[in-house]
């Protein structure tokens, strides 16, 4: 991947197959964005080979246990790559050996699968995990708490749930900062009113801080441009006349931030933010009208 020259394997075929047990199931853990790379020059690079692969999985099949492959930031990967990986598999499926790829990504990654791959999508499943419903972030903060014999009052959890989307690492956050500022049980309203401030400000200086900094000027404008026009999805002829310009002069940019993790497109010519609250933070972090002018 840019910016990293080689990877390291996480496990040895014998690390992950040796039994211990009368089953055992091996488990790599790779972060795509810095380990999967495929250079075919360099046949000691960290690749996916087909044959290796195949190897490991028949050795497993011989010790009567699995391969199972976990690699996070899936959509990271450059499409040369993910052909490879998806051509593995495939050849591993047909043979029925007993490897596994349980790979997580943003929205975009069963598109991004389908062009390296056209039978990407008959080969694997792409189950949608979104934000919480509204009872399962209720308990996602209220059952840890309830264990160390602390309530809400009525009114404050849902105040989280309002405030979080349900989105699972914010709901950590004002888990977080809602038990550093609450003094007492039951946590009350005005608690989570305190905590929601700091939360905010936690997420702006860390979370959205780290993602903006990483934008160009004229990715920032098409970003700010969005959040003049709300939480989104929005449609691509609106973002461009928000910014006086042709949606096709727009492409590439909007290409740019799907490659970053920025956006994505969950309909054909909508864009969408890929965190809830992205958009409140660039009204924040870009005040004003001076975006609307080019620098």
């Amino acid at each position: 991947m840019p910016g990293r020259s080689n990877c390291r394997r996480s496990a040895s075929t014998s690390d992950v197959i040796t039994p211990r047990s009368s089953f055992r199931i091996g488990f790599i853990v790779i972060h795509a964005h810095r380990c999967i790379r495929v250079d075919p020059k360099n046949s000691s690079d960290c690749s996916w080979r087909s044959p290796a692969e195949e190897a490991a999985g028949e050795a497993a099949r011989g010790a009567g246990t699995a391969l199972i492959l976990f690699i996070d930031e899936l959509q990271y990967v450059e499409e040369d790559q993910l052909a490879a990986l998806i051509t593995a598999l495939h050849r591993v499926a047909q043979r029925q050996l007993p490897v596994m790829l349980v790979g997580a990504g943003l929205p975009q990654l069963p598109g991004r699968m389908g062009r390296a791959k056209s039978y990407a999508e008959r080969l694997f499943d792409f189950p949608r995990i979104g934000p919480l419903d509204p009872a399962a972030a209720r308990d996602a903060i209220a059952v840890p708490a309830r264990q160390q014999q602390v309530d809400f009052v009525p009114g404050a959890l849902e105040r989280i749930v309002h405030e979080t989307q349900g989105y699972p690492y914010f709901l950590q956050e004002w888990g977080k900062h809602v038990w550093d500022v609450a003094t007492a049980s039951p946590i009350t309203l005005h608690d989570v009113e305190e905590a929601s401030d700091v939360a905010v400000v936690a997420l702006d200086e860390s979370f959205f801080r780290v993602r903006f900094d990483r934008l160009t000027p004229t990715e920032k404008r098409y970003l700010r441009a969005m959040a003049e026009l709300g939480a989104g999805p929005h449609r691509s002829g609106d973002i461009a006349e928000m910014l006086g310009r042709k949606v096709t002069a727009l492409g590439p940019t909007r290409n740019q931030l799907i490659g970053k993790g920025m956006v994505w497109s969950p309909n054909h010519g909508d864009t969408a933010f890929t965190v809830p609250m992205f958009d409140q933070f660039m009204r924040r972090i870009m005040p004003g009208e001076d975006w609307r002018v080019a620098g």
